[in-house]
């Protein structure tokens, strides 16, 4: 009886959006699975249902928001940081996964209930990630639009308009890494990053392969005037 009165009091006050995801995330991870229906979540949150619908339109939806928000505050760390714009980009690219990571470790058991229903690369684009992967690529494409002025990416048409789909293939593959990483600070995940971006832009940056094409524009511009 005491159960009842307890779950089906009213909220007193404007609920916070941080109540509603903390209580999802309890559930979430306690249970293995979401909320039956929110009418039920909310009731056991002792909250109305229109109160949830003020923040979240479903529980995918708060999900999005979750995953979104560790991206938006992965970007404003460093872009609030002064140092920030006085890296290359390839630095540029390497602060991003190490901050993500920071951001990701406080959540950990969420990010990993998540990865351990995601076996492949390609299945890494659930609902949940589309707001994270839209946040991701579109800080990629800013950076390496820099990175092309600059000269350390290489401008090769087609191909370079793919790179920042290509890196969020490859953050999934960092995901995926420090997933199965049991290395003490996950030491490994940082090694397997700083060598996987070098290899990246070693392939994208300004390659022999380019100079010789530049070149041999060069020489045939020269032969034709």
């Amino acid at each position: 009886m005491e159960t009842a009165k307890k779950s089906t009091r009213k909220s007193s006050g404007k609920v916070s959006q941080d109540k509603i995801v903390n209580a999802y995330l309890e559930y979430l991870l306690s249970e293995g699975k979401q909320p039956a229906t929110v009418f039920k979540f909310c009731l056991d949150l002792g909250i109305k249902e229109e109160e949830f619908y003020d923040h979240f339109g479903s529980f995918d939806g708060l999900e999005q928001h979750i995953w979104k928000r560790f991206a938006d505050r992965t970007v404003l760390r460093l872009r609030a940081d002064e140092s920030f714009v006085t890296f290359s980009t390839r630095e540029k690219v390497l602060a991003f996964y190490y901050t993500l990571l920071e951001e990701l470790k406080s959540n950990r058991s969420l990010v990993l209930f998540r990865l351990q229903q995601v076996p492949r690369l390609e299945g890494l684009t659930p609902t949940y990630l589309k707001g994270f992967k839209a946040t991701v690529e579109a800080f990629f494409e800013s950076i390496l639009s820099e990175g092309k002025e600059n000269g350390e990416v290489a401008n090769r048409p087609y191909l370079d308009k793919r790179y920042p789909q290509l890196f969020g293939l490859h953050l999934g593959f960092i995901l995926l890494f420090w997933r199965d990483d049991n290395s003490a600070g996950f030491e490994q995940t940082d090694a397997a990053v700083e060598k996987s971006v070098n290899l990246a832009f070693d392939l994208i940056g300004k390659s022999a392969v380019d100079s010789a094409i530049d070149f041999g524009k060069f020489l045939y511009q020269t032969k034709t005037r």
